[in-house]
């Protein structure tokens, strides 16, 4: 019993500091929260919390504040993820569902996320090493010129235009189109350089060496891996989060190489969580980032699933965050825009 009233004190000081973003004291907790015990047992139970490392004491403030040690704890016991509200899951609907494309979806993503959330937004491009082919197209675009088009079922375009030398007959193209999406629909990308190696060589004589030269163009989109890619929104949202002026550079700096971001992003991809998942404070190996905490989750072909999402995203703000608010916002968004993916 004494645990789980400690762990409601707890979750009362991280809620009244995200909410108030003042140091929490006994007494306002007596006066805001209906906690059952005695303003003394409240003091014993803060001095444990002190004790464990959980809350500490900022200069000489007669409150305390919660530690990063304290918002993990807050966050591995949360027994329930705040519902979005209806009118920020219309949001959601509304902003993304007239998107024309996925570098339409994704820049929609990031300005949304960063408007819930009132934190920095980061979307990942989905690596084309984790998607399959959908379709490929051919389109004669001028005498000897063809144009491949690689589509992907996370929704990437790989466009090439390839020169041919030859006029190639609307009934060629269609046969080689049909043989390319024979090889390669429906396959990983991987595999499916491996399937075209065979193809040129199985067409007819005359369409030998277009063919030769489509299946390089393909190949080389299919082998071009562009992991490095993001779109982020919401930076301002970092002054109006009252981080110390003297903290922002380091978190400015750290955000401007997105290189770090995404390296986290990849990292939290293997966090033993389903779903969301949370660094907080010191737990962000980049120094400029441990005054901040990250809420990511997996999005594309069965999302949630470590295993078979296709990329992450999520957002970035100070420690003290509303974090079941804000991990209720990642989870909905990256669950919508996996089913527009996917559809």
């Amino acid at each position: 019993m004494s645990d789980e009233r400690r762990l409601a004190v707890l979750r009362a000081i991280v809620e009244d500091y995200v909410a108030t973003h003042e140091p929490v004291g006994s007494k306002a907790l007596v006066d805001r929260h209906n906690l059952g015990v005695s303003p003394a047992t409240i003091r014993n139970d803060m001095a444990v919390l002190e004790e464990e490392g959980l809350i500490a004491q900022p200069h000489t403030s007669a409150g305390r504040v919660p530690t990063d040690k304290g918002y993990r704890l807050f966050v591995d016991r949360l027994s329930e993820v705040k519902p979005l509200s209806p009118a920020e899951r219309r949001a959601i609907t509304t902003l993304l569902q007239d998107a024309v494309d996925l570098d339409d979806v994704l820049e929609r993503t990031v300005r949304l996320l960063a408007q819930l959330t009132h934190q920095v937004a980061v979307v990942q491009y989905p690596s084309l090493t984790r998607s399959r082919v959908r379709h490929v197209e051919l389109v004669p675009v001028g005498a000897g010129r063809v144009l491949v088009v690689l589509i992907t079922d996370t929704g990437r375009v790989e466009q090439r235009t390839v020169e041919v030398d030859a006029d190639l007959s609307e009934e060629l193209v269609g046969q080689l189109r049909a043989r390319l999406n024979e090889a390669a629909a429906g396959h990983p990308l991987q595999d499916a350089v491996t399937r075209l190696e065979p193809l040129a060589e199985s067409v007819r004589p005359e369409v030998r060496e277009p063919a030769r030269r489509v299946v390089a163009a393909l190949q080389g989109a299919l082998r071009q891996q562009r992991e490095d890619r993001m779109v982020m929104a919401g930076a301002a949202n970092l002054a109006r989060a009252g981080i110390d002026f003297a903290a922002i550079g380091p978190v400015l700096e750290a955000i401007e190489e997105q290189v770090v971001l995404l390296r986290l992003l990849s990292e939290m991809a293997d966090d033993p969580a389903s779903g969301v998942s949370v660094r907080i404070g010191h737990e962000n190996l980049h120094e400029g980032l441990v005054t901040t905490s990250v809420v990511s989750s997996g999005y594309g072909v069965g999302a949630g699933d470590a295993g078979s999402h296709v990329a992450r995203l999520g957002v970035l703000g100070p420690t003290r965050m509303d974090y079941p608010t804000t991990m209720a916002a990642v989870r909905a968004v990256a669950r919508y825009v996996s089913r527009i993916l996917v559809g």
